[in-house]
């Protein structure tokens, strides 16, 4: 069987409940040129998972996926870009994160 590349990232969201529930209603109706572009970036699985203002994404792909590839596809796809600029207005940086930086990906720190 075939080793599986995963990823874990997180982001926190704007602490509102109105927000937050807009946000989640955006993601049961994701816009079909982005799953378009994740898919076409080798993604082959993602979930995001939310506890109160957080939220943890898990990433599977497979051997074409290529994350600078993906950062230039992304800004190339007006589409894309569309959608991280509403979405933005839903998320908010985890503290301490660089400026413009989204998404962090997180370090396993256990496996069983």
């Amino acid at each position: 069987m075939p080793d599986i590349n995963r990823y874990c990232f997180a982001l926190d969201l704007k602490n509102d409940p109105a927000l937050i529930k807009a946000y989640e209603a955006y993601h049961q109706q994701v816009w079909p040129e982005i799953i378009a572009s994740i898919k076409d970036a080798g993604i082959t699985r993602l979930e995001i998972f939310r506890y109160a203002n957080r939220l943890m994404m898990l990433m599977e792909v497979d051997e074409s996926y290529n994350p600078e590839r993906k950062a230039a596809m992304d800004a190339e796809n007006e589409k894309v870009q569309e959608w991280e600029t509403l979405m933005w207005k839903y998320q908010q940086a985890l503290p301490g994160t660089k400026p413009g930086e989204k998404w962090v990906s997180m370090d396993r720190i256990f496996e069983l």
